[in-house]
């Protein structure tokens, strides 16, 4: 059984409001980034579709993408690798699942570690 990736906007198709802006299922709006005590992010290790290669990500970041622009640098400045931000989630390269999860936590973040 395949999963499904969750849609960003489910629901939206198309609005023709010029001031329309949408509202998630927990009430914030998709443009602005929720208190950083508020934020619920979950740190595990992937490999697939990466030629064996081991990626930290790091999920669940409710806000801006400069905001996650701006955690994603200064993760990747802390661990001295490289990695992305993108579709809500930080990409970084090799397994510092503890050490973001301690980089998280001491920001204030609340965290989870998930996987084994």
């Amino acid at each position: 059984m395949a999963k499904q990736k969750k849609q960003r906007f489910e629901g939206i198709v198309y609005s023709t409001a010029n001031d329309f802006e949408y509202v998630d299922a927990e009430g914030t709006a998709a443009e602005e980034t929720i208190p950083i005590t508020q934020q619920k992010l979950k740190v595990l290790l992937d490999r697939k579709a990466r030629k064996g290669k081991v990626v930290t990500i790091v999920q669940g970041f409710v806000g801006t993408d400069d905001d996650l622009n701006e955690l994603a640098k200064k993760l990747k400045q802390k661990c001295g690798v490289g990695g992305a931000a993108k579709d809500g989630e930080i990409l970084i390269q090799g397994d510092f699942k503890q050490k973001i999860f301690d980089l998280l936590t001491g920001d204030g973040y609340n965290a989870k570690l998930v996987g084994g």
